[in-house]
């Protein structure tokens, strides 16, 4: 059974950057496709990025795109999410998910999740 571990998480100043990971262990990650969802308090959790299990499919949120980067390392059983030019509005707890699948943005499609980390960023 794979575990899922997010990290990287903290308070930053708005136009700051963060690098979420979401290490499994457990068994190899190297068949599942990941995402990272969010949800900030009183919202829906929704999908900000995802991966295939190769790394050459990809998708982004709309209000995410051209700031945040999604990159996995088989090898080391790690998914990542770098966070650039933070926004307040990208303020939520951040958790990746994962599914042997493809990718999909609907969270109740993913079987795995990480505990979560929170994001919390400061005008």
């Amino acid at each position: 059974q794979v575990q899922l571990l997010e990290s990287g998480g903290g308070l930053v100043q708005a136009g700051g950057s963060l690098r979420l990971s979401c290490a499994a262990s457990g068994r190899t990650f190297g068949g599942y496709a990941v995402g990272w969802f969010r949800q900030a308090p009183g919202k829906e959790r929704d999908a900000v990025a995802a991966i295939n299990w190769s790394g050459s499919n990809t998708y982004y949120a709309d209000s995410v795109k051209g700031r945040f980067t999604i990159s996995r390392d088989n090898g080391k059983n790690t998914v990542y999410l770098q966070m650039n030019s933070l926004k307040p509005e990208d303020t939520a707890v951040y958790y990746c998910a994962a599914r042997t699948l493809e990718i999909t943005v609907l969270p109740g499609a993913y079987y795995l999740w990480g505990h979560g980390t929170q994001v919390t960023v400061s005008s």
